[in-house]
This record gives structure tokens, C-alpha cells and sequence, in this order.
């Protein structure tokens, strides 16, 4: 890179990282490394909130992320993780049916459990 393109890209920098060149190309090649890098990790963490979200929306209906994820798979619902969590967090009532038919497509997903009571509360 020329002497232009890298004080363009170095605009916004602290200290001589702004204006010095031999400073300016140094810091400007470890930003390029690392919006590289983050480009990547965006990815893996976008797809690890929505597997969150989608733990949290089917655990409140009494089934785990991977027995509802399974479930869909064995009812043939092909709908990706990012769709699944926005369901989950804007359409409940939607997303319950979804969790009711991967409840009956897997025996391994159970029906919502009760808590178990303590103390006194066990007696009555």
C-alpha cells in the first residue's frame, strides 16, 4: 500500500499511529488482521445467541435445546437457528406450537415438570 491509502485508513487512530507512516502501516495491517479475524467470529457469535435464545424460549415449555432440535429434524421442520430465535423471542404462541410438535416427534421430550415442593408446602 501506498503512503495515501495507508494515512486514509489510519484516519481515526490515536497518537502518531494517525500520521507517522512507518507507525501508521503497522497499525492499519494488525486492524486489517483483525477485522479478518472478527469477520469470522461474528459468525460463530451470532449462531451461539440464537442457540441461547432458543434454549431459553424451549426450556420454559420443559423440553432442552438438542432433545427440541432433534425433534424438529425428526418431523422434517427445516427452519434455521436464526429463525428459530426470533420466533422464540416475538411469537411465543407460535413457537410453544413448534415446541408441542417436537414434544410428540421425540419420547425423549417429556411434558413440562412441576416443581417439587418443600418443607411444609410437601405435607399440604
Amino acid at each position: 500500500m501506498n503512503k495515501k491509502e495507508v494515512l486514509k485508513l489510519a484516519k481515526g487512530f490515536r497518537g502518531r499511529a494517525k500520521n507517522c507512516i512507518r507507525i501508521a502501516r503497522e497499525r492499519v495491517e494488525k486492524a486489517l488482521q483483525y477485522s479478518y479475524r472478527d469477520r469470522r467470529n461474528k459468525k460463530r457469535d451470532m449462531r451461539s445467541l440464537w442457540i441461547e435464545r432458543i434454549n431459553a424460549g424451549s426450556r420454559q415449555h420443559g423440553v432442552n435445546y438438542g432433545n427440541f432440535m432433534h425433534g424438529l429434524v425428526k418431523e422434517n421442520i427445516q427452519l434455521n437457528r436464526k429463525v428459530l430465535s426470533e420466533i422464540a423471542m416475538h411469537e411465543p404462541y407460535s413457537f410453544k406450537a413448534l415446541v408441542d410438535i417436537s414434544r410428540t416427534a421425540f419420547p425423549g421430550n417429556k411434558g413440562p415438570v412441576a416443581p417439587k415442593k418443600e418443607g411444609l408446602a410437601s405435607l399440604l
